[in-house]
Formats: structure tokens, sequence, C-alpha cells
């Protein structure tokens, strides 16, 4: 069985390599795949999402890390065979973002855990914004993520060389995470920061990240994620933001930065409003309840029987039905024809389990549904056969 031809990665030396000359060493999937000898395309790896660009004038839809070579997926056959030499060309604008990121989050990293004691324990690295999962975080306010957040913005602006060099695994020192990899190690040092053993691609000096602006801190699965963007994507998120808050503050006539006091504001009198309108609908229901109730004839056991038909879901006439119920001696059923809903309340004294006999009700014609003694709902699957349901109520 012959060996495959590895791939040079020009992108471990070299990260601003945006155009570059190689010969195809294998074809796969009708020439969609293309191995190269070398490569300066980074493929999914570390969490780093894969370049972007053309191979031959043919466009890269994704590439992917087969351990000794990468694959590059194209978006149509390469047309040329084993041995043809290929000019490769990287998306730089997706190349330079993805090194602000990775290179922000080797920062924000080392902050953590060197002044705060919180170790990354996972990273994700995403199209419009990335995080960090971080260890032993007992709270994290919005006043202290801003303080992070200028704390990591000092730090870039330091602008500390990143370099990259190759060291032995065995004897590799003052790593900021153990490596369980055997040989030769890729080395990223942040001088005076941090030296991580990292495949990804970054930036040559850390105010080439641009700003660093950390979005929110959630707790998840018993760690604290970061959420963070860098560079560009920071620019880009901070305008936005501003564009939203703009609009959202245009139709109250206000500038944005009195917006959360009057959101507050509009909060609280939408608080007062639905308490107001809670109070209305349960008057109107009352009002109607006993209008409903005083016009019902009483059985010879003394029980009244209110039938009604609503428009909407029988849901929406549960108020009704709980105050009519609440005036003693009284069964109400509501149904809706086009929708098949049913609706059944008894009153305690009638001795009638709306659930069960509601329940009974619908089976008998293949519908659904159920409740409590007091109240229950269902719906019939053909409402041909909500009559019957009706006459077994015995309305």
């Amino acid at each position: 069985m012959s060996q495959v031809q590895a791939t040079e990665r020009l992108y471990y030396d070299d990260a601003t390599l945006a155009r570059f000359s190689a010969t195809v060493t294998a074809l796969a999937d009708e020439g969609r795949i293309v191995y190269l000898d070398r490569t300066a395309f980074y493929p999914t790896s570390g969490g780093q999402p894969h370049d972007l660009g053309v191979l031959a004038d043919m466009p890269i839809v994704d590439v992917v890390d087969e351990e000794a070579r990468i694959a590059h997926h194209l978006a149509q056959p390469l047309g040329l065979p084993v041995g043809a030499m290929v000019i490769g060309q990287v998306e730089m604008t997706r190349r330079v973002d993805h090194m602000q990121q990775h290179t922000g989050q080797h920062v924000l990293s080392a902050l953590l855990a060197d002044r705060y004691g919180w170790p990354t324990v996972s990273v994700h690295f995403g199209d419009s914004a990335s995080s960090l999962d971080v260890a032993g975080v007992e709270g994290l306010s919005t006043d202290r993520l801003v303080r992070i957040e200028h704390e990591a913005n000092a730090l870039l602006l330091e602008n500390r060389t990143v370099r990259v060099s190759y060291e032995d695994a065995a004897s590799a020192t003052d790593l900021r995470k153990a490596s369980d990899r055997e040989g030769t190690l890729r080395i990223v040092t942040i001088e005076g920061l941090d030296r991580s053993a990292c495949g990804g691609t970054h930036v040559a000096r850390t105010g080439a990240v641009g700003a660093m602006l950390l979005r929110r801190a959630e707790k998840t699965k018993g760690h604290t994620r970061v959420e963070f963007v860098c560079g560009h994507r920071a620019v880009q998120r901070a305008r936005a933001d501003a564009d939203l808050l703009t609009r959202a503050a245009r139709p109250l006539s206000a500038s944005p930065q009195d917006l959360p006091v009057l959101v507050e504001q509009q909060g609280q009198r939408l608080t007062e409003l639905e308490r107001e309108h809670r109070r209305l609908q349960q008057e109107l229901a009352r009002h109607e309840a006993r209008e409903r109730w005083a016009q019902a004839v009483p059985d010879a056991k003394g029980i009244r029987r209110i039938r009604l038909t609503v428009d909407g879901p029988v849901k929406d006439a549960e108020l009704l039905a709980q105050q009519c119920v609440a005036l003693g001696a009284c069964l109400i059923c509501v149904t809706n024809t086009h929708l098949g809903g049913v609706l059944l309340a008894t009153s305690a004294d009638t001795g009638v389990d709306a659930g069960q006999t509601l329940r009974a009700a619908l089976q008998a014609v293949g519908g659904r549904g159920g409740g409590s003694p007091r109240m229950a709902q269902g719906a019939v699957a053909d409402r041909e056969r909500l009559a019957d349901v009706v006459q077994a109520l015995r309305f």
C-alpha cells in the first residue's frame, strides 16, 4: 500500500501568505477534492474555521485536515491531472479576521488565568462571535466584565511580539497548558504573556488584533462562557449596536443614552396596564357570568347548564367559565365549530368530574383531551363529530 504524500503547511511560518504555487499530488470525488504538496489554506482545526479562496480559479468551499495531508474541497472539479502546477489565492479578509480572533483569544485566556485564576477549558470560534469557557468563576458582573475588557485592550495596545517556534515536546517548558503530543510542537509565544502549543494563524504583534469587545458572560455546564469579538468584528458589532440603539430610541423621541431609563419606565407602565387589563377582564367575565347564570334554567336537581360557542380558541373562555362555576350548581360547555375545540367546566356541587366526563366523550369519537375535575379541554379530529360530544355531555 503506497504511503500518501504529506502536505507542507505554509501558513505555519507565514500567516500573511496570500498567493502560492503548488503541485497536485492526488484527486478524489471526480476532481472536487484536491491534495497538494504544499498549501497556504488553513483547514478547520483547533476550533478555528477553515480558509476560503480559489485554487486554479476554482472556489474553495472547505479545507479539511486529514492529519498527514490537507484536502481542498472545490465547488467544481479541478479539471487538471495529478502532477499539474496550480496557483492558490487565500481570501485574506477572512484570514486576517481569524488571525485577530485567535490571537485575541490567547491574550484574553492569559489575562483571565494569570490575573483572576480562571483557566480556559474550551474555545469556540464562530462566524460572528467567539467564546471561551473558563473555570473557577464565582460571579462575573457586568462591571467586572467591563474592567476585564479594559485590561485586555490595554494588553493589546502594548503591541507585544507574537512569535512562532518549534520545540521538542519532551523538552518544551513553561507552556500555558501541557501538550499530550509527541515529537515537534509548534509554539506560539506572546512576549511576556503566553506560551501555548497551537497550530492556528496569528498576527505578528498584539496591536494588529485591534480592539476587543466582551459581549457577555453566562453560566454553562459548570463553567462561565465569555463571548468576545476582536478587530474589525469589534468595530462592526459596535456599529450594529449603536444603530440598534438609535433605531430603538427614535420612536420615543429620545437619544440613545436616555433609552435605558425610558425602557424601564415603559416596562413599569406596561406592567401597570397589563394588571389593569386583567382586572377589567375579570370584572367583565364576572358580569357576563352572572347574566348567563341567571338566564340558564335549573334542571330538576337545581343544576344550570350554560352553552357557549366562540370564534377563537376555547382556552380564551377559561376566565368566563371559572366565573360561571364560581356561582355554584353550574356546568358550562364552550365549543369552537371551526377548530373542533371543546371546554367543559363544572362546579364542585354538581358532582360532575369535568376531566373524566370530557375525556370519555372525546374518546368515543376519536378525539383527545382531559383536565382537572373542575375544568377540562380537548378537540375532535373530525369537526363533524363535535355535535356528538356536546350531546354526550348532555348540552
